[in-house]
């Protein structure tokens, strides 16, 4: 049975905000609570404040980038945050665009996945206990990390395509993606990842299904909230070719009309609840493991105090009161009002 999870609509700027989202997560049955690359906050950090605060729920991030730090660095902060939240942790990573390679590392990866194989090979082989003697041409290590006691570590990337969908058939333990049609899924990414799996002698990963989602009520517009949330990913050229693959003609220089090709297309999950129940549907039936719910579209174009609403593989919902509209208070439950 696919699992459902929340993402975090927007980048915590204070570590309190977000422990409405942990209080979602433990009292509402969602697997697990995800966040993902932060220009303001680190989602280790947000994680760990929020288990302090005695929400202790299982995490992923989804996905952190990985010029930004070591795979050792990367397995020992994984490992740290696994002890601290007391659950399982998804550590999921991607090479990030070219821009941003360039950016802090002077110069793109001339090979994104031999890149990712390298850092995924070093970081699944030290969270397994190993001592990794790895010389790669991007990565390398030779050591071991103490073995301590704590919840499991899986190690996912970011899958857009079959070529990362062989890469992560061999090392990762999950597959995770963003913005992606059921159909993609279907016809190109779990028959790749099974493939790869199969050639490593190894499982085949996880696959989580990344969704943004949006209700059609109160007259809300919703290409506007697809602008609103997702024109960033519209203006990157590796989600552009995905989309374009699946069949989904994004136009990068008119993203009103790029945001209703999303919706037509499915990668962007709208319309009324029982549209959006079977639209998630078709996600399970391509094989997705776990649906992650992001609503970033909702929160930035609404916000305001918030209920939850009823989860779409749930017959009920748990009252949560958010307060202060989206600009006073991005911790409120904005994002959660009806969708």
């Amino acid at each position: 049975m696919t699992a459902y999870s929340i993402m975090m609509p927007f980048v915590p700027a204070r570590p309190h905000q977000i422990l409405p989202y942990a209080a979602l997560t433990q009292w509402s049955g969602a697997q697990s609570l995800w966040q993902g690359q932060a220009d303001v906050s680190d989602a280790h950090q947000t994680f760990v404040f929020a288990a302090a605060s005695g929400f202790r729920v299982p995490v992923g991030t989804g996905v952190l980038l990985m010029p930004s730090r070591h795979p050792v660095a990367a397995a020992q902060l994984a490992q740290t945050l696994a002890m601290a939240m007391g659950h399982p942790v998804v550590a999921g990573y991607g090479p990030g665009a070219a821009s941003y390679q360039r950016a802090l590392l002077g110069a793109p990866y001339r090979s994104p996945l031999t890149a990712t194989r390298e850092y995924l090979t070093i970081m699944r082989g030290l969270l397994d206990g190993e001592e990794v003697e790895h010389a790669g041409e991007y990565f390398s290590c030779r050591l071991a990390l103490r073995p301590v006691p704590s919840p499991p570590v899986e190690v996912g990337v970011g899958v857009l395509g079959p070529a990362m969908a062989r890469v992560a058939g061999g090392p990762a333990d999950v597959a995770i993606t963003l913005l992606t049609p059921a159909g993609h899924l279907r016809d190109v990414i779990v028959p790749v990842l099974r493939e790869g799996a199969e050639a490593a002698g190894r499982p085949m990963p996880r696959l989580v299904s990344v969704v943004p989602v949006a209700l059609d009520t109160d007259g809300r517009d919703l290409p506007d909230v697809v602008v609103a949330g997702h024109s960033r990913h519209l203006r990157l050229p590796h989600y552009a070719a995905m989309l374009r693959r699946s069949g989904v003609d994004v136009d990068t220089a008119d993203p009103r009309a790029a945001a209703t090709a999303l919706l037509k297309g499915g990668a962007f999950v709208g319309g009324g609840l029982a549209d959006v129940r079977e639209r998630l549907g078709e996600h399970t039936e391509a094989g997705a493991d776990e649906i992650v719910l992001n609503l970033s579209g909702v929160h930035v174009r609404d916000g305001g105090p918030a209920r939850t609403p009823h989860h779409p593989g749930r017959g009920h919902h748990q009252p949560l009161t958010g307060t202060g509209s989206a600009a006073a208070s991005p911790g409120s439950m904005g994002a959660w009002r009806r969708w």
